[in-house]
């Protein structure tokens, strides 16, 4: 069963490209005692999340912290190495945390993985946005399909 408004995240491990080089980061390390924008997208590189999911949160960050969001973290299930680069590329600096989910145990854990054998992705993460507040979910978004409406910055920010 998918996670819930009210519910809190499951604990988990992603892996960040730290100073020191690839580091494992808890989840109740993320989220405890925080309010944070988490979004999460089917594959970095790909031409939604590139063109419109990523870029929508970065150029409303500063709106969203202004809303009360401490961060805003992007998460994939894709390795360390390609969330780094992504986020390079990206130009997100300190605005946006890019979490690997490299075996997809988040968004399992989450009930939002998705198949995308047909795409020659394997198993994903579904596209979603939410706030969590504290490690609970207090708005949760997650897209149809291949749509891209209720997952964006711009949908979010509407929550707040």
């Amino acid at each position: 069963m998918a996670i819930s408004v009210g519910d809190r995240l499951p604990e988990a491990v992603f892996m960040e490209v730290t100073a020191n080089g690839p580091a494992p980061v808890a989840s109740k390390d993320v989220f405890s005692g925080r309010t944070v924008a988490l979004f999460a997208v089917p594959g970095a590189y790909t031409p939604t999340c590139s063109a419109k999911h990523l870029p929508g949160f970065l150029e409303r960050a500063d709106e969203l912290a202004a809303k009360g969001v401490d961060e805003i973290v992007c998460t994939s299930v894709n390795d360390v190495f390609v969330m780094d680069a992504w986020g390079q590329h990206s130009g997100v600096g300190g605005k946006i945390r890019m979490l690997a989910d490299g075996n997809g145990a988040f968004a399992s854990a989450l009930g939002l993985e998705m198949d995308a054998s047909g795409f020659g992705m394997g198993q994903r993460s579904q596209r979603y946005s939410m706030l969590v507040v504290d490690g609970v979910v207090k708005e949760l978004n997650v897209e149809a399909g291949g749509g891209f409406e209720v997952s964006s910055a711009d949908y979010l920010l509407g929550q707040l």
